[in-house]
C-alpha cells in the first residue's frame, strides 16, 4: 500500500527531533534531524522537490518513524548516533571515527606535555584537536625548543637522581632533580599555554620584557636563555608556509566533485598556524553536490568533535527549504558548542589561500585515489588472466598460520574486497585440539571454520582464496573445502621461493585442478597484488599469535591449578617466595602454609609435578 502521507502527517508534533524513513522491506532510507518535525517532514511530500535523488527516495518510503527531543541541539546528536550505526541508504555517511589527538599539560607543581589521544577530560588542559599525530608530535618538539617542559611519565619524573638527556640538549629544565625553581617552571608552563591558546604576540613581548629585566640586574647568563626563547619563537613563525597574525583557530572545510568522485577536505589551523589535512570520501554520496556533502560533514564531525572559534567552507551552503544552509547549520553548530561558531566563505587574502590549498589538497586526494583504483582494477584484470578464471575477481580471502614451535598457534583470515583490504572482515582463529606444530591440520581448521557458514547459506563466498603455503596446506585447505561441500571455490597457494626471496614465490593450485606450479615473473602487477595480499596475512597472523603467547607468559602457573584462588595464591609466593619455590617443597611443607590443607597440598603437589 503507498504511504498515506496526509494521514501521517496530521499526527506529527512540532518539536524538534528525529525522523526515519523507512522503505517496504523495513531497512532505514535516510535519517533526519527538524527544529519543527511537522514542517520538515511535510516538506518532503510538495509537488517541487529539489532534487531526483530526493524525489526517488520518498517514492520508496513506505512508513516514517519520529523522536522527538527537548532541543535541537539534542536533535542533531541523535541523528549523528542513527546515522552512524544504521547507515542509511540515503544519508551521506562519512566513517571518520578516529579520535583527534591533542597536546596535553597535566596538573601539578610540574606540568608534563605530552600527546593525547581520547576522550579530554578534567584532569588536564588540552590543546587542539589536530590533523595528524605528526602534527601534534612536532608541536611538542618546538614547545620543548622554546619553553624546555618535561615530557616524561610521572613514573620516570619521581624515580630520577639526575637529568637526562633532553637536559643535555636543552629540551628540558631538569625539574625533576630540582635544577628549576617552582615558580620559574610555572612560568614557562604559563608561556606554553598562551602559545598553543595563539598569543604569541604576548608571549613575545613577556620574554622581551623578562629579558631586558635580566639584563638590568646583569643576569646575562638568564637574558641569554630568553634571547634564545625569543629566537626560537620567530623562527618559529617564520617556518609557517600560511599563518595568522591573529592566532586563530579556524577550520577550513571544503568539498570538490572531480573524477566521478566526492571529497570533502578537512584543514585544522590552531593559534594561526596551519597544522594539515585530511581528505575524506563519504559513503553514499550518489548524486549529492559539494554543498550536501559540506552539510552532512558539519552535522556528524561537530556532533563528535569540538567545534573551532569559526567555519570556512567552500562551496557554502545556501538557505532553502531542505534546511542546510549556512545561517543553519551555524544556529546547530552553536547550539552544540554553547556559543556563536560563524560559517563563512574566505574574504581575507590569508582566508582565501587556506581555502585554495584545501581545494587543490582535495584534488590531488582525488586524483591519487583514482589512479589507486585504477592500478587495483589493472592487478585484479591481470590475476584474472594469468589464473584462466572466467569470472571477474572482486574479492580475495587469505589465510595464515603462525606459531612458535607449536604453542599458541593462531590462523589469520584477511580480505581484500572492493579496491583495497577491508579490515572489518578480518578474522582470527584460535587453533586447538591438534598436535602441535601440525600447519596442516591447523589450516584444514581455521578454512573449515571460516566456511562453515557460508556452506549453510550464511556470510560471503570470495572469488580466490589465498593459502600462505605449498602443496601440504593447500591440500589441508582443499579437503576443508571439499567437507563443506564448497570445492568449486577457486583457490592458490603462495609457496615461497628459493631462500624465501619476494618475487620468487610459486602459484600452487590444488591437485584435482591438474595444473602445475605458476611462476610469475618479479615485476607482474599479479604477483604484486598476491604479495601485498600475503604479507598482511602474515602480519595479521603473527600480530595475533604474539598476543596470545605475551597472555599465555603472564599467566601464572599457579592460576591453573584447581583450587587454587587469589587468596591461596597469595600465601603461597608469601611462604616460598614464587613458583621456584612452590615446586621445590614437598607436601608436607605445602600443608603448613595456612588455607592448604593436606588433601588440597597433595592435589597442588601432584598437579605440579
Amino acid at each position: 500500500m503507498a504511504f498515506d502521507a496526509k494521514s501521517f502527517l496530521a499526527t506529527l508534533t512540532e518539536l524538534p527531533g528525529v525522523y526515519r524513513m523507512l522503505g517496504a522491506d523495513g531497512g532505514v532510507l535516510y535519517v533526519g534531524k527538524a527544529k519543527n518535525l511537522k514542517k520538515r517532514v511535510a516538506s518532503y511530500f510538495r509537488e517541487n522537490l529539489p532534487s531526483p535523488r530526493i524525489a526517488h527516495m520518498v517514492s520508496q518510503i513506505a512508513a516514517i518513524e519520529t523522536t522527538a527531543t527537548r532541543t535541537e541541539a539534542e536533535a542533531l546528536l541523535l541523528e549523528n548516533n542513527l546515522i552512524k550505526s544504521l547507515a542509511p541508504r540515503y544519508n551521506i555517511l562519512f566513517r571518520d571515527d578516529k579520535s583527534y589527538p591533542y597536546i596535553v599539560l597535566s596538573h601539578g607543581p610540574y606540568p608534563r606535555l605530552g600527546f593525547f589521544r581520547g576522550n579530554p577530560d578534567r584532569k588536564a588542559d588540552y590543546y587542539g584537536p589536530y590533523p595528524s599525530g605528526w602534527a601534534v608530535r612536532d608541536s611538542i618538539q618546538l614547545l620543548q625548543k622554546m619553553f624546555r617542559l618535561r615530557t616524561c611519565e610521572d613514573t620516570v619524573f619521581a624515580n630520577r637522581s639526575r637529568p637526562c638527556l633532553l637536559y643535555q640538549i636543552k629540551r628540558c629544565s631538569g625539574p625533576c632533580v630540582d635544577l628549576i625553581a617552582p615558580e620559574d617552571y610555572a612560568a614557562d608552563v604559563q608561556l606554553a599555554a598562551m602559545f598553543l591558546a595563539g598569543k604569541q604576540q604576548e608571549v613575545t613581548r613577556r620574554l622581551n620584557q623578562a629579558m631586558e629585566a635580566a639584563s638590568a640586574r646583569l643576569a646575562f647568563e638568564l637574558a641569554a636563555i630568553y634571547r634564545d626563547q625569543i629566537q626560537s619563537l620567530h623562527q618559529v613563525q617564520e617556518k609557517q608556509f600560511v599563518s595568522s597574525n591573529k592566532g586563530e583557530d579556524v577550520d577550513i572545510v571544503v568539498a570538490l566533485k572531480e573524477g566521478g568522485q566526492l571529497c570533502v577536505n578537512l584543514a585544522m589551523v590552531r593559534g594561526g598556524r596551519h597544522l594539515g589535512d585530511r581528505p575524506l570520501f563519504p559513503s553514499n554520496a550518489g548524486e549529492s553536490t559539494a554543498a550536501d556533502a559540506i552539510a552532512a560533514f558539519i552535522r556528524q564531525h561537530y556532533a563528535v568533535h569540538p567545534a573551532p572559534a569559526r567555519l570556512l567552507v567552500s562551496p557554502l551552503p545556501k538557505e532553502e527549504e531542505e534546511a542546510d544552509g549556512a545561517a543553519t547549520l551555524a544556529a546547530e553548530l552553536a547550539a552544540l558548542a554553547g556559543r556563536p561558531v560563524p560559517i563563512q566563505e574566505g574574504r581575507t587574502l590569508t582566508q582565501k589561500a587556506w581555502i585554495e590549498m584545501a581545494l587543490q589538497n582535495a584534488r590531488l586526494a582525488i586524483l591519487a585515489r583514482n589512479q589507486a583504483t585504477a592500478q587495483q582494477e589493472q592487478r585484479l584484470a591481470a590475476l584474472q588472466e594469468e589464473l584462466q578464471l572466467a569470472e571477474p575477481i572482486a574479492r580475495i580471502e587469505c589465510f595464515d598460520i603462525s606459531h612458535t614451535m607449536g604453542e599458541k598457534a593462531v590462523a589469520s583470515c584477511v580480505v581484500y574486497d572492493g579496491n583495497r583490504m577491508k579490515k572489518s572482515d578480518y578474522r582470527r582463529f584460535n587453533i586447538r585440539d591438534i598436535t602441535p606444530g601440525d600447519d596442516y591440520a591447523a589450516m584444514r581448521q581455521a578454512v573449515a571454520r571460516r566456511y562453515d557458514g557460508v556452506a549453510n547459506g550464511e556470510g560471503v563466498a570470495p572469488d580466490l582464496i589465498l593459502i600462505d603455503g605449498g602443496k601440504g596446506q593447500v591440500a589441508a585447505a582443499w579437503a576443508a573445502l571439499a567437507d563443506l561441500g564448497l570445492s568449486h571455490l577457486n583457490m592458490i597457494g603462495v609457496a615461497k621461493g628459493e631462500e624465501r626471496k619476494p618475487g620468487l614465490e610459486s602459484l600452487i593450485f590444488p591437485e584435482a585442478d591438474g595444473r602445475p606450479p605458476l611462476n610469475l615473473p618479479s615485476d607482474h602487477p599479479a604477483l604484486h597484488l598476491i604479495q601485498e595480499v600475503r604479507d598482511e596475512a602474515h602480519r595479521f597472523a603473527i600480530t595475533g599469535h604474539r598476543a596470545q603467547r605475551a597472555k599465555a607468559r603472564k599467566t601464572s602457573t599457579l592460576e591453573s591449578l584447581p583450587g587454587v584462588g587469589p587468596a591461596r595464591r597469595k600465601a603461597l609466593v608469601a611462604r616460598f617466595g614464587g613458583i621456584a619455590g612452590v615446586l621445590a617443597a614437598s607436601v608436607e611443607q605445602l600443608a603448613e602454609v595456612p588455607g592448604i590443607s593436606r588433601d588440597m597440598a597433595e592435589k597442588i603437589h601432584s598437579a605440579l609435578h
